[in-house]
């Protein structure tokens, strides 16, 4: 694990940067996501780290990676977002606020053990978007904006590098009772798995249908088949990631790599478009 810092530029990013424009407004929608899960993700950590065993000196190490990897995140996508925001929208914009007032309400409405529960839920669900963005969207990513594109890769595929910290913590603090740790955890899964998908559907629709009102009846039904050939390359994935997830024996650890995260993270890592921290970037 190693934290890098983008250099990409969102300035002349275009509204529809995909030549599927509902993919595009899908995964618009999509990135408002880590511009509040985040900074949750981070305070959690915050919390849970003093209770953690000073003898797993490792486990502490993965943690103060991941909470810089995590907020480099959420830097870019509201770098991201604040292009977005150019295009209008505006009715997204109760929507985000709910969204970010249900974190700040969970920091002392609900437990950590619950909130580490949502959390690794999150981070395993993530292995779906990751195998998506690397071994399905090579139709949607075809001549799309290259920033955006590298926003998405770099990000995903940082989020299966640090697949097991999240999940290493949960285990660490409350894994005395292997039941109830199980029960816990896929507790944790379901309600992320409704949580955030209902903001990113709900989100997707104010996007979609706006841009559907102002369509001829040809152009809605083409919209409408783009969304579908969006949502099939996701779900496709899904299935046996889910399987995966969901056994008493899932250890995240195991999760192969999806085609070409290591060689995109490794020594096929784009220099001139993203650097590791510290070293220069090349814009």
């Amino acid at each position: 694990m190693k934290v890098r810092k983008p250099a990409l530029d969102y300035s002349e990013v275009p509204l529809y940067w995909s030549p599927n424009k509902a993919f595009a407004q899908r995964w618009n929608a999509g990135s408002f996501v880590p511009a509040y899960i985040e900074p949750f993700l981070v305070r959690v950590l915050h919390e849970a780290k003093p209770l953690i065993d000073p003898r797993r000196s490792h486990l502490l190490e993965d943690v103060g990676i991941f909470i810089r990897q995590e907020m480099e995140h959420c830097k870019q996508h509201v770098k991201f977002n604040r292009r977005f925001w150019s295009f209008g929208y505006d009715e997204l914009k109760p929507l985000e606020k709910d969204f970010s007032d249900d974190y700040e309400r969970w920091m002392t409405s609900k437990s950590l053990r619950f909130r580490l529960a949502y959390c690794e839920g999150f981070e395993a669900m993530s292995a779906i978007s990751v195998t998506a963005a690397f071994e399905e969207f090579d139709e949607f990513f075809e001549g799309a904006d290259p920033d955006v594109v590298d926003l998405w890769k770099w990000h995903l595929a940082e989020e299966y590098e640090h697949r097991c910290v999240m999940h290493d913590v949960f285990h660490e603090l409350y894994s005395k009772n292997p039941i109830s740790c199980y029960f816990w955890r896929i507790y944790g899964l379901i309600y992320a798995i409704k949580h955030l998908g209902s903001f990113t559907d709900r989100a997707a629709k104010v996007l979609l249908d706006k841009d559907r009102a102002a369509m001829t009846q040809q152009e809605r039904e083409e919209s409408i088949a783009q969304e579908k050939r969006a949502k099939k390359a996701l779900v496709r994935p899904a299935l046996k990631h889910l399987t995966e997830i969901l056994s008493p024996f899932y250890k995240p650890a195991r999760r192969k790599p999806p085609k070409g995260v290591e060689a995109y993270l490794g020594e096929g890592y784009p220099p001139a478009r993203m650097t590791p921290a510290g070293e220069p970037a090349v814009a």
